[in-house]
């Protein structure tokens, strides 16, 4: 729980665009320092820029967050800059959609490797350097909030390879959870599951690694498609990057652990659960909406 945010540093990937560009707006707005970490330079600079110029104490770290490597040199550089940070967002993310078995083994590792490694790094070098920083002083208080999604605690179909890797993040961030209560009394834990929010999560290819990019494989049909039906998705949330950003800042004054953009949402997480205890198959995920699962079956089956 973090009451007081004024003097305090925010560490937040995927800093440039969504959740993390609006968490660095929330930062800045209540004097935190913040280290802001992104993949893509240009919106780098220009969240730094927009930062400074609200008055903020700004480090910024250009890096890829699947690599162990450079979220380790951040790290230290934040240690070194700023002390330990009161506040972590792992928060940078990749989509991907697609038959499950259509995704080539590059699809995996860079699925996995942002949405998944990415917060196992950010857990794996910061909550230390936070221990330690409690441990010095009673006082100190911290908080780690992990961005997982609704496909976190749900499965939908053509989605396979981004279900997986949110599921892992849920369950890291849980454990993180009663992990920390076991030590600590200081440091919290949260885990943000957003539904459709309007970020640029849809427009992950843009920063696909080069190799996978000049491999010449085409996308598939299932990926094709998962990618048009994410687009519209995304692209017509209702709720806004900003006002979960607020949630998260909300969630960590108040130490709430599951942070939803979209409670109502929980309903086919009660309805999964509610399958797994009675031991039934997988209920449709279209039963509210059939048309929209004919047209995906006729889409994927067409000759």
């Amino acid at each position: 729980m973090i009451e007081n945010f004024q003097g305090k540093t925010a560490v937040l990937t995927g800093a440039g665009s969504g959740f993390g560009l609006e968490c660095a707006r929330i930062g800045a707005r209540l004097g935190m320092n913040l280290v802001l970490a992104d993949v893509q330079q240009d919106a780098l600079d220009q969240a730094t820029a927009e930062m400074r110029a609200a008055g903020a104490q700004v480090l910024p770290v250009l890096l890829d967050v699947s690599s162990a490597d450079q979220i380790e040199a951040m790290g230290q550089a934040t240690l070194e800059r700023f002390g330990a940070p009161h506040l972590v967002f792992n928060n940078a993310g990749v989509g991907s959609g697609g038959l499950i078995w259509e995704s080539t083994r590059q699809d995996w590792e860079w699925v996995l490797g942002v949405n998944l490694m990415g917060v196992v790094h950010g857990v794996r070098v910061f909550t230390p350097m936070m221990l330690e920083a409690a441990a010095r002083d009673p006082s100190w208080r911290g908080h780690i909030v992990n961005t997982a999604s609704m496909a976190g605690l749900l499965n939908a179909p053509n989605m396979g390879v981004y279900n997986v890797s949110k599921h892992a993040v849920v369950s890291l961030s849980e454990t993180l959870y009663q992990d920390l209560a076991l030590v600590t009394d200081q440091i919290g834990a949260s885990v943000l599951c957003p539904f459709f929010v309007p970020t640029g999560i849809s427009q992950s290819h843009r920063n696909r690694p080069t190799e996978m990019k000049t491999s010449g494989a085409k996308p598939t049909r299932s990926q094709l498609i998962g990618q048009a039906m994410s687009d519209k998705a995304v692209g017509s949330g209702k709720v806004s990057a900003a006002e979960v950003a607020q949630k998260v800042f909300d969630a960590v004054a108040a130490n709430q652990f599951y942070v939803f953009s979209h409670p109502q949402v929980l309903q086919s997480v009660q309805t999964r659960l509610e399958d797994i205890m009675q031991c039934r198959n997988p209920t449709d995920p279209f039963a509210s909406k059939p048309q929209i699962g004919a047209d995906l079956k006729a889409a994927l089956r067409a000759p």
